[in-house]
């Protein structure tokens, strides 16, 4: 890697890189042991608190065409910032609802501003590193983001069990405020002024326009969404899923995010293992092969097994493959691009989290019946997943060619 050098250590980098993507997952997971409490406390049902998880998606995938070409029009930390402090707020807004349409409300808020830093952080990856060494950094970058799933309903539960529900947004919103300082003070602008597109409404929306007209950006971002889903189908289920399949409680929600977690950071360290041995593409496929195998396994567990282990057994086999994908998924949308890596991002990211709110507001109340239709439902998604890979294999006989210009940009190894 070459470049100009910046005071900024490596793994600092990292740190903040990964933060940045955790906002997602901390937002959506952090407050589902408190279900029950808000359920009761307001006198509402399941579903209507499955609508904290989908308009969040909504508003986080509408403002996500908005935050990739913001980022490469005005450069990615000035978005990130102004995005951090906007999330802020509607953490506070959230704690101080004083009913279930008001939080519906600053839920939406939050979902607008959470997408800044973990969609445009992809496109710094590709603004910095190039090639194999990318690949590695986002699976170095995976792994740590891995955690935050199994660790944010662990964190709710722990607030749950000395204080009150709307203590779980001020913990959103002190997380929130770390990152900004973080932003602020320690992470590099990794897009100069020379390389950005001009400010102009119409040339944004263009932009959004020409990621979506070529075949490769729809079919990595079609297959993306629908292996990501066969996963998130469980995150999006848990309340059901735990507590009502399996009996457990507001702080057993580790059962069913342990291992789906474990096999996501698994996933990570392999591709990022493998990256220079092997072809992204051969990754990948060995990803896909391997989630789908997981997806059906966990289906015949469902079928003819009752209870713990069995019914979450399955689960790292399935998150494993696609922890696996993941990276080279990303860099691939990316690296179609190379001037416009803030609106693939956004495109790639809209697509999946429109699929998420769907996932999460209406398939994961319907299916979540019983452990056997749970897991049908992420078998087929998973199954389409594959498909859809593999006709774009047919579509794309060689690797994207390497960005002439990542690597602007090399961090110190201290500081």
């Amino acid at each position: 890697m070459s470049g100009v050098r910046h005071r900024t250590p490596h793994w600092l980098l990292l740190t903040i890189l990964a933060g940045l993507g955790m906002v997602g997952p901390f937002s959506i997971d952090t407050i589902f042991p408190a279900y029950a409490s808000m359920g009761a406390e307001w006198d509402v049902s399941a579903l209507a608190l499955q609508q904290l998880a989908s308009v969040y998606l909504l508003s986080f995938a509408v403002m996500s065409l908005l935050h990739g070409p913001l980022s490469d029009a005005l450069g990615r930390k000035p978005v990130i910032l102004v995005g951090s402090v906007i999330y802020i707020g509607s953490a506070v807004g959230c704690a101080l609802a004083p009913d279930l349409g008001v939080l519906l409300v600053w839920r939406a808020v939050q979902g607008l501003s959470a997408g800044a830093g973990s969609i445009i952080s992809r496109a710094m990856v590709r603004d910095v590193f190039s090639d194999v060494q990318a690949q590695r950094t986002m699976s170095h970058i995976a792994m740590i983001f891995g955690l935050a799933p199994a660790l944010a309903p662990l964190v709710g539960g722990w607030i749950l069990g000395v204080g009150h529900w709307r203590d779980i947004f001020w913990f959103l919103a002190a997380f929130g405020t770390l990152l900004l300082v973080l932003v602020a003070f320690w992470m590099p602008e990794t897009h100069p002024p020379h390389a950005r597109t001009p400010f102009q409404p119409a040339r944004l929306a263009g932009s959004l326009l020409e990621v979506w007209r070529l075949p490769a950006g729809r079919r990595l971002s079609v297959t993306a969404m629908f292996n990501f889903g066969g996963q998130f189908l469980y995150i999006s289920a848990a309340p059901l899923f735990v507590v009502q399949l399996l009996g457990l409680g507001e702080q057993d929600f580790w059962v069913l995010f342990l291992p789906l977690i474990a096999g996501m950071i698994a996933g990570s360290w392999a591709s990022g293992r493998l990256a220079g041995r092997f072809s992204g593409r051969r990754i990948a496929s060995v990803g896909y092969a391997i989630s789908l195998l997981g997806a059906g396994l966990n289906l015949l567990l469902a079928l003819f097994t009752t209870g713990l282990p069995w019914a979450v057994l399955a689960l790292p086999v399935l998150s494993f493959g696609i922890a696996m994908a993941f990276p080279i998924l990303t860099l691939a949308m990316l690296e179609e691009y190379p001037t416009l890596r803030g609106a693939a991002s956004s495109v790639q990211s809209f697509v999946q989290l429109i699929a998420n709110a769907a996932i999460a507001g209406l398939l994961a109340p319907v299916l979540a019946f019983s452990r056997w239709s749970l897991a049908l439902g992420s078998l087929l998604m998973v199954a389409v997943a594959q498909l859809l890979w593999q006709n774009h294999l047919r579509h794309t006989t060689h690797e994207p060619p390497a960005s002439p210009d990542a690597a602007a940009y090399e961090p110190t190894e201290d500081l």
